[in-house]
């Protein structure tokens, strides 16, 4: 008897709250690596009616006008008119930055520490994930509300449908047999417009030129479609809602599919592994699924402050291994050292490109910058493992 299950995730544009701030965040990381690529930052953003304010931690020897930054950010999202609760030249912007704490600084820095290479900027667990669903071998829900924010981005800026606002939002729920995804059961898009745009006018929009061209070949008569179920949806953005850098991690990894360490990645310079060790999980867990190891996997590691080994290193394959776990395991510790000095020069990450992941997920993107997506040691895990 064929197992059915049924499983959602949702995603958000660029134009909602908290990736307002999660944007905010990761354009000051990239303007400070630009200038100095040791930077260390944590920089948190908040947003709300006219005003963002942005606070944290910051050691460099560059300097970032942040007021600047935002104004940039809230300017490229589409948020240029008031009507839409906040624009970027009449914004309000408040500023609290301070130094990083010396004792975290001391456990960081090569050679401060009781070891001789850099150690974890934090304690803490973060999870990879890879699985043979889609081209991008990510769950399928995910991908596809990803697709649908970035549609619906694109028909804004594009002009294609006239009337949209910045702000938005897609949920997409997937039938599965026995694992496998069959059919989008029910699609729900919640899209910010102007106060007179025309109820239907809004809904055939949105179907016509988002929902069919992204969906339109995984739906049938049988499939739920919600359009602003509400009626309207006119107040929006730092109007509508408060937001928060951080806020949105289960719309950056995998869709509420394989397990968070809780750790947020935007604003962190990437010695904080809360970021470089999910990022790392996931090209481990990514690379076992390339190599055809297994059709599911998942990477958890987990480090202490200032100490430059992992203190655990864990593969889960969910029982999809060709192999035993234990050898893959094996294989993964002995061709990725896994330290935050390791993960930083092998992923290349102390470059100015983390702004852009800070919209439609950080995972599962075809973006040569992203050099955690790359399948490069597929081909020497699956000879590890005697994998013909």
């Amino acid at each position: 008897m064929v197992k059915i299950e049924y499983f959602t995730s949702e995603s958000v544009t660029e134009g909602h709250p908290d990736k307002i701030c999660d944007q905010v965040s990761d354009g000051i990381l990239d303007e400070l690596l630009r200038q100095d690529p040791n930077s260390r930052c944590a920089a948190e953003a908040l947003t709300t009616t006219g005003l963002v304010v942005v606070a944290g931690e910051i050691t460099t020897k560059g300097y970032v006008e942040i007021q600047d930054v935002v104004r940039k950010t809230l300017k490229e999202i589409g948020y240029t008119n008031p009507e839409f609760g906040i624009d970027c030249d009449d914004a309000g912007v408040m500023v609290s930055v301070h130094g990083q704490s010396p004792d975290i600084a001391q456990g960081v820095n090569e050679g401060q520490s009781g070891e001789k290479e850099q150690g974890a900027g934090d304690q803490g667990m973060m999870y990879g994930f890879a699985c043979n669903e889609t081209p991008e071998l990510m769950p399928f829900p995910i991908t596809m509300a990803h697709k649908l924010t970035r549609r619906l981005a694109y028909v804004r800026k594009q002009g294609i449908l006239s009337g949209l606002g910045p702000d938005g939002k897609s949920q997409v729920s997937v039938e599965y047999h026995d694992g496998t995804p069959k059919r989008i059961s029910a699609v729900v898009i919640a899209q910010q417009h102007i106060n007179d745009m025309p109820e239907e006018r809004l809904r055939q929009g949105i179907m016509e030129h988002v929902i069919r061209p992204v969906c339109g070949k995984f739906m049938d008569t049988d499939t739920k479609v919600h359009i602003n179920a509400t009626g309207k949806f006119v107040i929006g953005g730092p109007e509508g809602d408060t937001g928060v850098t951080g806020r949105k991690i289960i719309v950056d990894t995998y869709g509420g599919i394989g397990r968070h360490g809780g750790g947020a990645f935007s604003g962190k310079d990437p010695s904080k592994v809360d970021r470089s060790g999910a990022y790392a999980a996931r090209w481990v867990a990514k690379n076992v699924v390339a190599a055809g190891l297994a059709g599911r996997c998942e990477v958890q590691l987990s480090y202490a402050i200032g100490v430059s080994q992992p203190t655990s290193v864990n593969v889960d394959t969910f029982g999809t291994s060709k192999v035993p776990e234990e050898k893959i395991t094996a294989a993964v510790k002995k061709h990725f050292k896994l330290t935050p000095k390791w993960i930083i020069d092998t992923l290349n990450l102390k470059r100015p490109i983390y702004k852009k992941t800070a919209a439609y997920g950080h995972f599962g993107r075809d973006d040569p910058d992203f050099t955690w997506e790359k399948t490069d040691m597929a081909d020497t895990l699956k000879k590890e493992c005697g994998l013909k």
